[in-house]
This record gives C-alpha cells, structure tokens and sequence, in this order.
C-alpha cells in the first residue's frame, strides 16, 4: 500500500467518524473493520460475504452496524436479483461515481464505468423530470443481465 493510498484511506476513515458522530453514533473497531473489508473488496457484498471477511465479528453486531451506516448516509445498500442486500460506500466517500451489473442469475453486483453520453442521458432525464416537478438529487442505474461465472 502506497502512503498516498494509505492517507487516503485514513482521511476516509475521518469522514466517516465526523458523519457518525454528527448522528451521535462511534466509529468503533468494528465498524471500522466493516469499512476496510469494503474498501479492500472494491465492490458491493453482502452480509455473509463481509462476515468471512470479519473474524470474530458477530453477526448481530454486523447487522446492527450496517443499519447504523446506512442511516447516516455512509453506506448504500443495493438489491441483487437474488434478495440479497450487498453493501457499498456512498459516493461522498469514494469520489467514484459508477452504476451497477446486476447477474439474474446468482445476483451478484459488480461496478461499471458510466461513459459520458450515458451521464448525458441520465441528465436529460434528471431535466424531464424536473420539468413534471420532481427534484432530482441523484441518480441509479443498474444493468441486469448474466454475469461470466452463470453464463
């Protein structure tokens, strides 16, 4: 790990311990173990997927803690076909803006680079929206299909 990665991640982590403490939530150890199995993934998992990743965390701590995030905005938790919730970090801490790859198969979610004529088209529609009334704060795209290992 570079120092720039590695100063990177730490001002992540400071991110994260300012957003939890402005809903009067800690940053515990487990917590922070729950982040870094996600920064270190590099895509959404799910609950049994982060406790491999998480030894000795108990399950209802992993649970609890991931409602915690996503409540005060630092996780997203995204739908995979499967009924499975996989958990990201919100865009507020990654900078990385992407959609998703969703398999209807297994379910699994990858990230995908939107192009810029994609970024565009989902603008025109933000604008088409905002013309019916409705204020747009973001926006989600995923893409279902198969992935490599069902296909």
């Amino acid at each position: 790990m570079t120092t720039d990665h590695h100063a990177t991640q730490e001002t992540t982590h400071e991110q994260i311990a300012k957003r939890l403490h402005s809903v009067d939530q800690r940053y515990t150890p487990v917590r922070r173990a729950i982040i870094e199995a996600l920064l270190f993934a590099k895509r959404p998992l799910t609950v049994a997927e982060l406790l491999e990743r998480l030894e000795g965390v108990p399950q209802s701590s992993a649970y609890r803690s991931l409602s915690t995030f996503v409540e005060a905005g630092v996780l997203v938790r995204l739908q995979g076909s499967d009924g499975e919730g996989r958990f990201e970090l919100a865009e507020d801490f990654t900078g990385h803006h992407h959609h998703h790859l969703v398999c209807s198969t297994c379910g699994a979610v990858a990230d995908i680079e939107p192009s810029s004529r994609l970024e565009r088209a989902l603008a025109e529609a933000a604008e088409a929206a905002s013309d019916l009334g409705y204020v747009v704060t973001g926006h989600r795209f995923d893409l279902m299909g198969t992935c490599p290992r069902c296909s």
